[in-house]
């Protein structure tokens, strides 16, 4: 296997590109000036010195709490439940969510082995109760797993007098939150529906 060939598959190892996608960017790499893929490189390589999961809520940061867990301007008694650290900069780019987030880091999954204890669920609870949370949105994507682990934490959290919420329909079902454009966004946090206790 040639170098070609060795950086063609490990492009098309990411998420979302196929093998042409990774030929057309290894080919733009190689036509390109020496410096873009060495500054690409470097950010590689210098990647997770530099950005690691925020101790509170869970999303991706260099700063440590992250920006939003040390704006004092966010309304503290609302806390957004998401899957993962991306989804949390989808949200923020609809401008619609003024709170706090918490990233599970995955969603429930029996038949994977992913309960409870393999998601930020107990850090989840910490954060309920240490703040005095009055609102959680469960924003998890709507898919089986996504659904379950939702339902899951309304029980949990429902018995803990905490008002919950889910994002209202707009977002398309067994998609993902990071691929929904910034109004359907808005309008689900807009529009999300309440659980009844």
């Amino acid at each position: 296997m040639s170098a070609l060939d060795d950086l063609v598959s490990q492009i098309a190892r990411l998420p979302g590109l196929g093998r042409k996608s990774a030929v057309r960017i290894a080919h733009y790499l190689l036509k390109s000036d020496r410096r873009v893929a060495g500054n690409l490189s470097e950010l590689l390589a210098t990647l997770h010195d530099r950005i690691h999961p925020c101790s509170e809520c869970g999303r991706y940061t260099e700063a440590d709490p992250c920006a939003v867990c040390s704006d004092s301007a966010r309304d503290r008694t609302v806390i957004c439940v998401v899957e993962q650290p991306q989804d949390v900069e989808v949200l923020e780019q609809s401008g619609e969510f003024h709170g706090l987030y918490h990233v599970l880091g995955g969603v429930l999954s029996p038949i994977d082995g992913i309960g409870p204890g393999e998601l930020r669920v107990a850090a989840l609870y910490r954060r309920i109760e240490q703040l005095g949370i009055r609102e959680v949105i469960l924003a998890t994507n709507p898919t089986v797993e996504g659904d379950t682990t939702a339902l899951y934490l309304v029980k949990q959290l429902q018995t803990r007098g905490v008002d919950c919420s889910r994002l209202a329909l707009g977002l398309p079902v067994g998609g993902d939150l990071e691929y929904a454009d910034r109004l359907t966004v808005a309008r689900s946090l807009r529009g999300r529906t309440h659980y009844d206790s």
